[in-house]
């Protein structure tokens, strides 16, 4: 028989839109370089416009091309700096916010969430994570070479959780990287599917493909049913 008691949740795309954070900190670097930059508005609208062309990668390289400026290490760093360490104004998606209230008094809840520490530690702290679930594993905590698809992050969880890994459900955007860990420790694993989601069009290794696919998390609990037996 199983009996599903923790479900677990990635941050970026999954809880929260992750194009939001990005936007989100562009005003915070073109406001704190506009002495380079220009106009912050004008600066925040082309970075806008980078951000849906080939280029979305070089955004700030750019920026420094355009204005001039020479496109130097230095120049770069403090603006990627100024980007992570912002203080992001986002927001929960909806279906999070009334899912999230839904499960709790039934399940426990977590998130395991890769990216840079200081980045994903500001929108914890933004988004009120800490006081919404039970535990939040940064995986960056634990060292660069931990982040998915290595389990240690959901070996961890489990145990602080104090379940099993059978009794876990995993629920996430990026099909590239996040199932392959849950997959191989027993967990259930729930891909959902956001028009918006960076990672959309990323496609599962053999060995991460999810088990079962959502549009909106609304969805999930109707899925959480069917995996007990």
């Amino acid at each position: 028989m199983r009996s599903t008691q923790a479900v677990i949740f990635d941050l970026d795309d999954t809880l929260y839109a992750e194009k939001s954070y990005t936007f989100s900190g562009y005003r915070a670097v073109a406001k704190a370089h506009h002495d380079i930059l220009g106009e912050p508005d004008a600066t925040f609208r082309r970075m806008c416009e980078l951000f849906d062309s080939p280029d979305r990668a070089r955004v700030f390289n750019v920026l420094l091309k355009e204005t001039g400026q020479n496109d130097s290490p230095d120049a770069i760093t403090q603006m990627v700096e100024t980007f992570r360490n912002h203080m992001p104004t986002i927001e929960l998606y909806r279906d999070a916010v009334e899912v999230l209230q839904s499960l709790r008094p039934d399940y426990k809840l977590g998130v395991i969430s890769d990216g840079f520490l200081v980045a994903q530690r500001n929108k914890v702290a933004a988004l009120q994570i800490e006081s919404k679930v039970d535990e939040v594993i940064l995986t960056d905590e634990l060292g660069r070479e931990f982040w998915k698809p290595h389990p240690k992050a959901f070996e961890h969880i489990a145990q602080k959780l104090r379940v099993s890994h059978e009794s876990c459900v995993y629920v996430a955007d990026n099909r590239a990287k996040d199932f392959v860990a849950p997959n191989a420790l027993g967990w259930a694993s729930v891909y959902i599917d956001r028009p918006e989601g960076i990672h959309r069009a990323n496609p599962a290794p053999a060995n991460g493909i999810p088990a079962h696919e959502i549009t909106t998390l609304t969805e999930l609990p109707k899925v959480l049913s069917k995996l007990t037996w």
